[in-house]
């Protein structure tokens, strides 16, 4: 399955949100991932309904990352 990483807008005050969505893992494997994401791009976010959510622009940073841990990572959205 593929991973699509894409930026979310709507519903945030205009904030942007980095989300990761297809990911084949368990909730704690989501919640331990979704912790390295947010350390290596520096800001806050969530795991939720099994998606991990990273505050700001950080996709290329983020589809980059998923690569390197042998995910078919691609950019989604605009």
């Amino acid at each position: 399955m593929r991973v699509r990483v894409a930026r979310e807008v709507a519903g945030r005050g205009g904030k942007v949100v980095s989300v990761v969505l297809g990911l084949p893992l368990g909730p704690a494997q989501l919640e331990t991932l979704g912790r390295e994401l947010k350390k290596l791009c520096g800001a806050g976010g969530a795991v939720r309904e099994g998606r991990i959510e990273v505050q700001g622009e950080h996709r290329d940073r983020l589809v980059e990352a998923l690569r390197q841990r042998g995910y078919d990572a691609k950019r989604s959205g605009g």
